[in-house]
């Protein structure tokens, strides 16, 4: 199932020929692929506990998208229910004076998921070569070496025990109108606004190029990319659980072995 949304290294991908509203592949209308979630939830909390008692491996979620795109709604909905112990979310916004003074994976390497737990970055390493590419904010032979370092880097990762999921979360520039607007109307969602949101909007089109072309250079065997539609965020939750669940289920982490228990006896 989740081969639909894989980025395949032979077969780059055109995310105008992508479907940000698709449903395809759900059980069936919302009603019922909202009904089919909770059982998706109880197995995901299954296979991280095993993950977690095993310690021996980790997984690393990276979210991506366009502004309102759901990164923050995908984190409650799809990890909710995990354990928080074995779970830890970052965040990556502008890099500070500190990690400026360093390269531009440096801040990145220290929130790497540590052996038996979740790590989901909110953004990535990846904002540098999208924002800084769309921005200008370094040449672009820069930006460009750096498809090359964060392939290294990952692979370097994935070596280590850390298995590597990216997800892009692929909405449409009249969704992102819509939740946006809903942003200025709703007074629990005004907050969220910003309005260098509508500056990044006019930039639609150069942001399409520039995760497009990062989808294609980066998407590798060892870390893959998905780009899920994200029109309607059921289908988002439900297909995102089932990437998470099948990368698990490979992974196939085991309970360890007991100490040998033999003769001993609880007063």
């Amino acid at each position: 199932m989740p081969e639909r949304w894989r980025v395949k290294p032979a077969q780059p991908v055109k995310l105008a020929d992508v479907d940000p509203a698709s449903t395809s592949g759900a059980p069936g209308d919302r009603e019922a692929t909202e009904a089919a979630i909770p059982a998706l939830h109880d197995e995901f909390g299954r296979l991280q506990d095993r993950l977690w008692a095993e310690n021996r491996r980790s997984l690393l979620v990276v979210l991506q998208a366009m502004d309102s795109g759901g990164k923050d709604g995908t984190v409650r909905h799809v990890f909710g229910g995990v354990n928080p112990q074995a779970t830890r979310v970052t965040a990556f916004k502008q890099p500070t004076p500190l990690e400026l003074r360093h390269d531009f994976l440096w801040r990145v390497h220290q929130a790497v998921p540590a052996a038996g737990e979740i790590g989901i970055f909110n953004r990535s390493h990846y904002e540098d070569v999208l924002v800084v590419r769309v921005h200008g904010l370094v040449p672009e032979d820069e930006w460009r070496a750096r498809y090359k370092l964060i392939n290294a880097f990952e692979e370097t990762v994935h070596h280590g025990g850390t298995k590597l999921v990216k997800l892009y979360l692929h909405i449409s520039k009249d969704e992102q109108r819509r939740r946006l607007e809903e942003r200025l109307e709703l007074p629990d969602k005004r907050w969220k606004f910003r309005a260098d949101d509508l500056k990044e909007r006019a930039l639609w089109d150069d942001y399409q190029a520039a995760y497009e072309d990062a989808l294609n250079a980066t998407s590798t065997e060892h870390a893959p990319w998905y780009v899920i539609p994200a029109d309607h965020k059921w289908y988002r939750n439900w297909a995102v659980s089932r990437v998470l669940i099948e990368t698990l289920r490979e992974l196939d982490p085991k309970y360890p072995q007991p100490p040998d228990l033999s003769g001993l006896r609880i007063e």
